[in-house]
């Protein structure tokens, strides 16, 4: 899953209708070059594969030559809610996926979010589980059992701020 596709699909989604440049100024907005290392050149590749593929619609606007507009159409909500939904339940060794379903939160419904992170939740419990056990096994060189060691404490890291999450979005608003 590319953290790119998710958040062009969802850029589109949330304006409705939306041309690169605004897809792009929505993702600087958000610093999404900092932390996914998108480009305008991305954003653009973005738009035409994923018009290519079927998930967006397009329309040339003939008062800017040149310009076409991109609306999602209903393979592509389909697209977009199976990335968000999957990047917030799969941990994923790549930050950016998650950030870019945290911007992304809205497009659903709030229980089912909190869902998907208690699942979230779980998985890196057993990662962690599973890194700790492996280390345990054998002798191996300082810099491995260092480097099992980081890989552990990442995944409880982030477990323990996916429930710090989980019990900022059960509060009452």
């Amino acid at each position: 899953m590319s953290a790119t596709r998710l958040l062009v699909l969802g850029v589109v989604r949330l304006h409705g209708r939306a041309h690169g440049y605004l897809v792009g100024s929505e993702l600087e907005s958000w610093e999404a070059g900092q932390w996914a290392g998108l480009r305008s050149g991305s954003i653009y590749h973005a738009l035409r594969q994923l018009a290519k593929e079927g998930l967006l619609d397009t329309s040339e606007v003939h008062e800017w030559p040149g310009r076409v507009d991109y609306a999602i159409n209903e393979k592509g909500e389909a697209e977009f809610l199976g990335l968000l939904r999957s990047a917030l339940r799969v941990p994923d060794r790549r930050p950016e996926l998650l950030n870019a379903a945290l911007l992304l939160l809205p497009a659903l419904p709030e229980e089912e979010v909190i869902a998907l992170l208690k699942e979230r939740v779980h998985a890196l419990e057993g990662e962690r589980a599973r890194i700790t056990a492996t280390a345990r096994e054998g002798r191996r060189p300082r810099n491995a059992t260092e480097s099992f060691a980081l890989r552990a404490a990442q995944a409880a890291g982030e477990a323990a701020w996916i429930r710090d999450l989980i019990a900022r979005l059960e509060q009452p608003a």
